[in-house]
């Protein structure tokens, strides 16, 4: 398994999040972490982009339809 050059702090700068909310996140994909300096495994990574990805647009599909 190949790590990502990816923190969870660089992964909450990248989409202007809280690290707690990438730690919620990987909670709840069930990826483990120790702290805000762990780089995670590419596929963990990927998995947690795309959580967050596919929540931005369903946030502004929502905002569209207001």
């Amino acid at each position: 398994m190949g790590f990502a050059d990816l923190s969870i702090q660089s992964i909450a700068t990248e989409y202007d999040l809280t690290v707690q909310s990438v730690y919620d996140l990987c909670d709840q994909l069930g990826i483990a972490y120790k702290n805000q300096d762990t780089n995670l495994a590419l596929e963990d990574a990927k998995a947690v982009i795309m959580q967050i990805l596919h929540r931005q647009q369903s946030s502004s599909e929502l905002g569209e339809v207001s």
